[in-house]
Formats: C-alpha cells, sequence, structure tokens
C-alpha cells in the first residue's frame, strides 16, 4: 500500500512539474471550486500545496512571476466570470463584450498574484517560502486590491471558509485579510510531503490537519458559549421583501409602477403591526422620494402601523448644468416624511462611473455615455431612528469593503445593506456577495440586514449566522427577529487592517531573515 502510495504522489509530481504554466493555470482555476457556492474546500488544500511545489523547483525569478500570473489569470478570469453577465441584460448591444470582460478580468487581477509567487525565490526553504507566499499574498493580492483604482477586494482566500460559521470567528481577532493568509499557510503545508514523502514529512499533513481542526474548534467554543449568554436580547421585528424583478424588467418604462406595486403588495401580505421595519432592495423605487409626493402617498400603504419602511431610490440634484443621479436609501415613516436619507459613497466603476471617460476610445464612447455619472455620499453616516439603536446604511459593493463599513468610535450596533444582484442572474456573485456580508458582520462584531431585489435577502447575526434567508431568484418576504445586542466589540473592529497588514509583513520578515542574515555576513 505504501509502495502504490509513493508511486502516486511521483505521477502527480511529474506532472505538475512537465507544463509548470499550463500546471498554474490549471491550480487557480482548480481553487474557484472552493469559492461560494460550491466550498469545495479541499481545492484549497490542492490548489496551494501544488503552487508551492511549483515555486520550490522554479529559481528564476520571471519564471516564478509566470506561474503567478496564470495561476492568479485563471482564479480570477473564472471566479469572477459571473460579471459578464450583467452585458447579457441587454445582449443586442452589449453581449460582444462578454468575452472582454472575461479576458480583462483574468488580465488585470492575475497582476496581483504575481507578488506572492516571486516572494517565494528568497528563501530556499519549503517552510520560508510558505511564509512568504502566504504574507506576500495577504499584503498585495489580498489588501493591495481592495483600495488601488477604487479597489475591487472580491473572492478572498477566506470566502472559501463561508460554508461553516465556526470557521470564520477568527476575523473577528484578525479580519478577512489575516484569515486568508493563515488558511494558505495550513493549506500550503501538505506541500512539505508532495516534496519529499517520508515519515517526518507526513507530519506536515497532520500538523494542516490540526490546525484546521483548532481554527473550527475555536469557531464552535465561540458560537456555543458566546451567544447564551445573551439569548433572551431584545429584538427588532424585519420583513424583508424580495420581490425577484427580472433586471431586464426593473428598468422597462411600462413596468416601473407594476413593479412598484409588487413591492407595496407583497409586503402588505401579512399582518405588519409587530414589524419594525421593512426593508427593500437597492432602487426598489425608481421614483424621487424625497419630491415624488404621489409616489410617497403610494407606498404610505407598505409602511407598518407602529414602523418604518426602508427603500432604495434613485435621487437626483441640479447642479446647474444637469441633474446628478444619486443611489440612495430611504427611511419613511407612517406619515409618508423620509425621516433620513443616505447616498452611496463607494461607487460602482463602470456601473456608477467611468474611470477616464473623456479618455476612452471613440468606438466606446457611445456605449460609456449609457452609464450616468453618479454622485457621492457621505462615508461612514449613521443613522438613528426613535428609540431604536442607531444602524449604518450601506448599499451594494459597499459591504466588501474590509475595515471601511462602519466608523472605529461610536459604532452602531446593526447595518441594513440594500442590494440588487439582479444583474447577475443565476450565478455564483449572488452567493459570494452574500459571504461577503458575513464577513463584514464577524469582522465588526455587528448584524446586518441584507435585502435584495432577486436574493439572496437575509439577516446576519454578529457570528456570520444566516437567519431568514430568502434564496436566490425566490420571491417571498421574511420575518426575522434581529438581536441588536449580540453586538460585541472585536479586535479587528478596534485597530482594522492594522493587524493583517503587521500580520503579512511579520511573515515576510520571518521568511526573509535567513538572506539578511546571509547578506549581514
Amino acid at each position: 500500500m505504501k509502495q502504490k502510495i509513493l508511486i502516486l504522489l511521483q505521477q502527480i509530481k511529474n506532472k505538475l512539474r512537465a507544463w509548470p504554466k499550463t500546471t498554474a493555470f490549471g491550480l487557480g482555476l482548480l481553487l474557484t471550486a472552493a469559492l461560494p457556492p460550491y466550498h469545495q474546500f479541499w481545492a484549497v488544500f490542492a490548489s496551494f500545496s501544488g503552487a508551492l511545489y511549483l515555486c520550490y523547483h522554479t529559481e528564476r525569478r520571471l519564471s516564478l512571476a509566470a506561474l503567478g500570473y496564470w495561476f492568479g489569470f485563471a482564479y480570477f478570469a473564472f471566479g469572477l466570470s459571473w460579471i459578464g453577465n450583467a452585458l447579457l441584460v441587454d445582449a443586442d448591444k452589449t453581449g460582444w463584450l462578454y468575452p472582454i470582460c472575461l479576458f480583462a478580468g483574468g488580465a488585470f487581477f492575475g497582476l496581483f498574484t504575481i507578488f506572492p509567487f516571486v516572494m517565494t525565490s528568497f528563501n530556499k526553504n519549503i517552510y520560508g517560502k510558505i511564509l512568504l507566499f502566504a504574507g506576500g499574498w495577504l499584503l498585495v493580492t489580498e489588501w493591495l486590491r481592495g483600495f488601488i483604482l477604487t479597489g475591487f477586494p472580491w473572492n478572498p482566500i477566506s470566502s472559501t471558509l463561508a460554508f461553516r460559521p465556526a470557521f470564520l470567528q477568527t476575523a473577528a481577532i484578525w479580519g478577512t485579510y489575516g484569515l486568508s493568509m493563515v488558511l494558505i499557510i495550513i493549506a500550503s503545508l501538505p506541500a512539505v510531503c508532495l516534496l519529499k514523502p517520508t515519515g517526518k514529512n507526513l507530519l506536515s499533513i497532520v500538523a494542516s490537519f490540526i490546525l484546521t481542526v483548532v481554527l473550527w474548534g475555536y469557531g464552535d467554543y465561540i458560537l456555543l458559549y458566546k451567544i447564551e449568554n445573551i439569548s433572551e436580547a431584545q429584538s427588532i421585528m424585519i420583513r424583508l421583501v424580495q420581490p425577484s424583478i427580472a433586471q431586464s424588467m426593473k428598468w422597462d418604462k411600462e413596468e416601473l409602477e407594476k413593479n412598484l406595486t409588487q413591492y407595496i403588495e407583497m409586503s402588505t401580505m401579512r399582518d405588519n403591526h409587530y414589524i419594525d421595519f421593512i426593508v427593500w432592495g437597492e432602487t426598489a423605487s425608481p421614483f424621487d422620494l424625497t419630491y415624488d409626493n404621489f409616489h410617497k402617498r403610494k407606498l404610505l400603504r407598505a409602511v407598518p402601523k407602529y414602523g418604518y419602511l426602508v427603500s432604495g431610490f434613485l435621487r437626483y440634484e441640479n447642479d446647474g448644468d444637469r441633474l446628478i443621479p444619486y443611489n440612495s436609501f430611504a427611511v419613511m415613516d407612517r406619515k409618508g416624511h423620509i425621516v433620513d436619507f443616505y447616498d452611496k459613497n463607494h461607487l460602482v466603476p463602470f456601473g456608477e462611473y467611468i474611470p477616464f471617460r473623456q479618455h476612452l476610445p471613440s468606438k466606446i464612447q457611445p456605449l460609456a455615455n449609457t452609464v450616468s455619472e453618479f454622485g457621492r455620499g457621505e462615508k461612514y453616516k449613521t443613522i438613528r431612528i426613535a428609540d431604536h439603536p442607531e444602524f449604518a446604511p450601506l448599499i451594494c459593493y459597499e459591504i466588501i469593503f474590509s475595515g471601511e463599513v462602519v466608523r472605529r468610535q461610536n459604532k452602531p450596533k446593526w447595518m441594513i445593506l440594500l442590494t440588487n444582484d439582479g444583474w447577475y442572474g443565476l450565478s455564483s456573485g449572488p452567493y459570494q456577495h452574500l459571504v461577503a456580508a458575513q464577513m463584514r458582520a464577524v469582522e465588526e462584531g455587528i448584524s446586518i440586514v441584507r435585502s435584495a431585489n432577486s436574493g439572496i435577502s437575509a439577516v446576519i447575526t454578529p457570528y456570520g449566522q444566516i437567519l431568514g434567508r430568502i434564496g436566490l431568484a425566490e420571491k417571498g418576504i421574511s420575518d426575522v427577529a434581529l438581536k441588536p445586542d449580540l453586538a460585541h466589540p472585536t479586535l479587528f473592529g478596534r485597530y482594522g487592517n492594522t493587524i493583517p497588514l503587521t500580520m503579512g509583513l511579520l511573515m515576510i520578515l520571518i521568511g526573509l531573515l535567513p538572506r539578511l542574515r546571509r547578506l549581514q555576513n
């Protein structure tokens, strides 16, 4: 049996080394199987152990850069392939851009995976390479990608753990990026045995297994013992409304009134006297509720008897030459007053504004002109309604930015996130977006109410547990008791990404120590 295992390992190693760039591409592609909603967790171990094996047998930095690029190209091109679905909503006009979008995603974001691969060249020891790789991945592939060109930190490696909330609990200590780095170290350890399958090196697989169990065990401890103490906390009753309107119909002029009526009717299909907040999705109202009294009066029927209606809507301001649209969030009371509102701050490139619009080729200009230049609202706004604990309003992909969703001082106890993932159809995108909200909830230690036009709507506890879920493309309502007092301070919530950045730099420093000593001598 042992001989058969050794022969199998040798065959695997021969395959990995025969076509290194192709293998790197394949490993990056395999890693996407671990992302939501698939959660093939084993793929994380196979991908990173294979990647470190390739790095160990590659000396030239240019070759390592190529390996990193093709690994990242595959991971991002296929992991984010759902973005192209937005171009298929109006396929006659924009469908031709789909393959370009697929290629461009991999081509650009693949640049961010070059750094961790090249870093492995600065230590000859496999353990040193693992530390350099994991630290480099944290600093560049995830953190730097999170803010360069306004940032797009989608699909951090730690999101592969969301299939079990217990695995997410350490994000409250070192955040999403820190958890990614720890997971990469754990998943890369089997590469030691892959290099030389001796009895001693088999311990690397045992260590990988034990560390995974420790990560899980710590999370189970948090979920079992810390929540019990405040299980009787006072609740806020939330009603999520998800009409699942097809994106092709959402902005059809002939359907606007019908869509709004559908929201209203669904909100009143059950008695709402016990509901504190009825929550609709992003741009649920295409009408400006700040001055459109006709539609405000129409919406009164949807406002709960003793509560409030929360809805996304388009708001406009006159800037002299033109009307500036704002992607907004309104809280309406029973009398039809807009008690407070929020304008989206972190806008989507190519969706709500076009970067370098004036420098685009003439062929692309007509397409670019179909995208409005949205105005930006106040960052870190909090809203307090009557006697309810104050909450942070967020819209759409603002939730994906680790450490940037709430203010550090006087943090709110909960968040309301309005979104519309209908652009992406039945794809992995909405599942990945939901996981981003789970990660933010655990990091900050506060609950999140997520309402989406076509799913996935849910209430997420500060421990990443999902309540009252309405599935993707499902039509329905869900009444959920949210407990703001479950909110708790977290180490990450206090210090933010300072913690994972320090961890990443420390891993790189430890990995570089042998080289630094040689330079001193």
